[in-house]
């Protein structure tokens, strides 16, 4: 009979421990786990995109250099990093001999023309001399061939003044176009030859982008289709297709898209970055990208049962824009999705609703 007491008073001192944590329990399950808003999917019609990267480059590039050789850098006038206008002088040259050897060469031009005076003459005389028969017909011959050579060599006199005067023009170099120079390798004092590179610019300032993509695209790129730029001016940017590459590369199976940039924006030569190309329009089911719960790298979203039940649903999802993301499996235009709140929820959790979007 005493044992019969000590069991029922240990079954009633272990009923009372565990009658707090069953009310616990009970108080689990019916206390709303979070209070959460809802959304519906919207039909939207959204661009299909091409995924691209790559670098910025110069849309084109002019090499300023010397055409002349053997003359001193006397003024730099531009560095990396300046603006120029076309026929901007960049650099002065040495002049001093270019001068001197143009006044040498006025003198021969000159002389050119006295001995053709006078040669211009003998032949003249020869010419009249040579109706009445006082002169051999050899001699007029010689008369009129020294005037043709007086003649020619006049004229080539008169060549090599010309190019002496092309010369002096050359010691001002002078900017080919609009642009910005990027290098410079002209230096003060230095003595240059023809075809020394002095500066490279970006012709009108123009850059474009080189986007790689892949060549089992290119037929639905072509010229002239919107493209969205990430990472410049901490925007987006829209250009335009430009030109599609005619070639593949072997290596990567990829090939460049050169897009062209709006005109006000001129972002730095150099960078990489990355975008898309906008080739056509298809429908697409929508949702807040912060419906997208991402578990054990896999995407959900809950879904809300008409008793307030929270219920986990795989996703797959496809395009992003504008906030938004693309449903491509998983739900309906009917689901009520849990916009905000999600990574708080575990499957079957009760919720209460704060709102739900149209």
């Amino acid at each position: 009979m005493r044992r019969l007491s000590i069991v029922l008073k240990t079954a009633l001192v272990g009923a009372a421990l565990l009658l707090p944590f069953h009310t616990a329990v009970a108080d689990q399950h019916q206390a709303p786990a979070l209070t959460v808003s809802l959304a519906t999917p919207k039909q939207r019609q959204w661009p299909q995109t091409v995924p691209a990267s790559g670098w910025l480059k110069p849309w084109q590039e002019a090499i300023i250099a010397s055409e002349t050789s053997g003359l001193r850098i006397t003024d730099v006038m531009a560095d990396v990093g300046s603006v120029v206008t076309k026929g901007q002088t960049l650099v002065l040259l040495s002049q001093d001999s270019v001068l001197a050897d143009i006044r040498k060469q006025e003198a021969a031009v000159q002389t050119a023309k006295a001995n053709l005076a006078k040669a211009r003459a003998n032949a003249d005389r020869a010419r009249q001399l040579g109706k009445t028969g006082a002169i051999s017909d050899q001699s007029i011959t010689e008369r009129l061939t020294d005037e043709q050579t007086a003649q020619a060599s006049l004229a080539s006199e008169e060549a090599a003044l010309d190019s002496q005067k092309i010369k002096l023009d050359q010691t001002t170099i002078s900017a080919i176009d609009d642009g910005l120079i990027t290098s410079r390798s002209a230096e003060l004092g230095a003595v240059v030859s023809s075809g020394t590179e002095l500066f490279r610019l970006v012709r009108q300032q123009r850059v474009e982008w080189q986007a790689e993509v892949s060549a089992r695209y290119l037929s639905h790129i072509s010229e002239g289709l919107s493209v969205g730029i990430n990472g410049l001016a901490d925007r987006a940017i829209q250009g335009k297709v430009r030109l599609v590459g005619p070639s593949i590369s072997a290596n990567t199976g990829r090939a460049i898209v050169y897009v062209a940039l709006p005109a006000d924006i001129r972002p730095r030569v150099g960078l990489y970055v990355t975008g898309s190309i906008e080739f056509q329009t298809t429908p697409a089911l929508t949702i807040a990208d912060t419906a997208i719960v991402f578990r054990d790298g896999i995407n959900y979203v809950f879904v809300v049962d008409p008793d307030k039940r929270a219920r986990r649903v795989r996703v797959e999802t496809g395009r992003r824009q504008g906030g938004e993301v693309e449903i491509v499996s998983g739900i309906d235009q009917s689901s009520k999705v849990v916009t905000s709140g999600g990574a708080f929820l575990s499957d079957n959790d009760l919720v209460t609703i704060a709102e739900q979007g149209l």
